[in-house]
């Protein structure tokens, strides 16, 4: 994310169909629809196995039906997707998280400002308020980032079970920090 706070962040939604979902102010200060929107993206980490499963038997079927089996095997070619989906999905989510971080962030900034400008200790206790009510938004929503490395490490570790010999390329080098955290 950049140093200033866009309105709006546009990301791809979670599946290999192409899907925009634009998120907002609004949606990142409505928790529901915030946690709902994760819940979307945590389905590929939800049915990894599965996937890997599908994946291996439609790299298995493209293979007898052309003839391709090229230099990587078969196992590998069918990890690599989903490897891809699964790093992609991962950065999306950061991206998502991240973004509603630094609005409830400018938020709290905004009121803090605010209530230094204001003399009226009526408004003043308002202005607390909702600064006590994005104070809370901010921790739920920094809450996401532990569930997140929890979700990348079950994820990861299903994966690594059906491609044991599977390693991130070398030259994405946001993927193989992403390996390298989830083995811990």
């Amino acid at each position: 994310m950049s140093s200033t706070h866009p309105t709006s962040l546009s990301v791809q939604g979670p599946y290999l169909r192409t899907q925009t979902i634009s998120v907002t102010q609004a949606t990142c200060n409505d928790l529901s629809v915030f946690k709902d929107i994760l819940k979307e993206y945590r389905k590929l980490d939800d049915t990894i196995v599965m996937r890997l499963n599908r994946a291996n038997a439609n790299m298995r079927d493209r293979d007898r039906i052309q003839g391709l089996s090229g230099n990587a095997s078969l196992q590998d070619q069918a990890c690599d997707s989903i490897w891809r989906e699964l790093v992609a999905n991962w950065k999306r989510r950061t991206q998502l998280v991240e973004y509603c971080v630094s609005v409830v962030d400018k938020s709290i900034t905004e009121k803090r400002s605010a209530m230094e400008d204001q003399a009226d200790p009526k408004t003043q206790r308002k202005i607390q308020g909702q600064i006590f009510e994005d104070e809370v938004k901010r921790k739920q929503v920094h809450r996401e980032l532990t569930v997140e490395d929890i979700v990348r490490k079950r994820s990861a570790d299903a994966f690594r079970s059906r491609c044991q010999y599977f390693t991130p390329p070398m030259t994405d080098a946001e993927a193989r920090k992403m390996w390298d955290a989830a083995q811990k």
